[in-house]
């Protein structure tokens, strides 16, 4: 079995930290580290972006109708694509929750939070349970609003709105663009994030997403509907550059199923005894914990930037709380 005190700490409440500290992708570094570069250019593509990818490209050959049918949205094939969705997000979220939450074969190891949602009721969640309101707000609002917009896409492209590229004419630069996939997700999900950490958006949409301060795969769409919109409508920045369908599917795809990465709530997945593999999760829980830090996931150093990114460590507490204090003070300079 693999010890995760080997790998981090477990404070008094059982909570565990690891002892690396959390970064930024190492291309933004100078000068160039090429060898942190090469290590981590395996990580960019695999597992998660490769399978993203790969279920988009599915989608297109295998689910998504011909253009001719998709000039008229029609409830046959918007239903088609919404089981698709649902289906998938019920697969890779459900196997999550069902071993790390449910049966919880790894106990707490690994576990950034000690206990388990199930364990505490609050009025803030429907029924008093994170589980049951999070899995609501997923299936029946998330999913929905999702589907919506990638089949008003579909419309959209289907009726010749946006510059569209064949693979064939042009490859080099739709490879580029399918590599900053990614990017364009992180530019916009740093915009919205810190659009609805302003005190009115937050108040009546983002709270919602910010009840589950120790997240499970569950509360990965877990949101207000007005953040889903937000959220998924980075799928029609494909409209105004020139690109092809299949990319903007895998953006949107990259969206929703790719949220349960900084969600799992575990620093670490254990496939048998002597391996596991890295979540990724850390930065996106440092979020949940802190509320006012990590509005990014590192791909892109926003937070390094402008002050905000938060490693785990110590030095990072005391920055955040220095910056805390000057917020504090400036409201109540401003009141008096």
């Amino acid at each position: 079995m693999i010890e995760d005190v080997t790998h981090g700490k477990r404070d008094k409440r059982g909570n565990w930290t690891p002892n690396d500290v959390a970064s930024v992708a190492p291309i933004w570094k100078f000068p160039p580290r090429i060898g942190e570069i090469l290590r981590w250019i395996p990580g960019y593509f695999f597992p998660y972006n490769f399978i993203w990818l790969c279920l988009s490209v599915a989608y297109w050959y295998v689910l998504i109708p011909d253009q001719a049918v998709l000039t008229t949205i029609q409830w046959e094939w918007s239903l088609r694509l919404l089981g698709a969705n649902i289906l998938i997000v019920l697969l890779i979220y459900g196997a999550l929750e069902v071993r790390l939450y449910a049966r919880r074969r790894q106990g707490t190891r690994f576990k950034y939070n000690a206990r388990f949602p199930s364990e505490t009721k609050s009025n803030v969640f429907w029924f008093k349970s994170q589980n049951i309101d999070n899995a609501i707000r997923t299936f029946f609002i998330g999913l929905p609003i999702w589907t919506a917009l990638e089949v008003i896409f579909l419309w959209a492209y289907a009726n010749g709105i946006g510059n569209w590229l064949a693979l064939s004419d042009h490859p080099t630069f739709l490879l580029a663009l399918m590599l900053v996939v990614p990017v364009i997700h992180e530019t916009h999900f740093y915009l919205i994030h810190r659009l609805i950490h302003t005190r009115f958006l937050y108040k009546w949409v983002h709270s919602v997403h910010h009840n589950s301060n120790n997240p499970s795969p569950w509360s990965s769409l877990s949101m207000h509907p007005v953040e889903h919109l937000l959220y998924f409508s980075s799928i029609f920045y494909h409209l105004f550059i020139p690109s092809n369908p299949i990319l903007a599917i895998y953006q949107i795809n990259f969206a929703g199923f790719g949220a349960f990465v900084g969600h799992i709530g575990f620093h670490k997945i254990e496939l048998n005894e002597k391996t596991a593999v890295d979540s990724h999760a850390y930065i996106h829980y440092l979020h949940h914990k802190y509320f006012e830090v990590n509005y990014g996931d590192g791909l892109v150093p926003f937070d390094k930037l402008l002050g905000t990114f938060h490693d785990g460590s110590k030095e990072a507490d005391e920055l955040m709380k220095a910056r805390f204090r000057k917020k504090k003070e400036k409201l109540n300079a401003a009141k008096s």
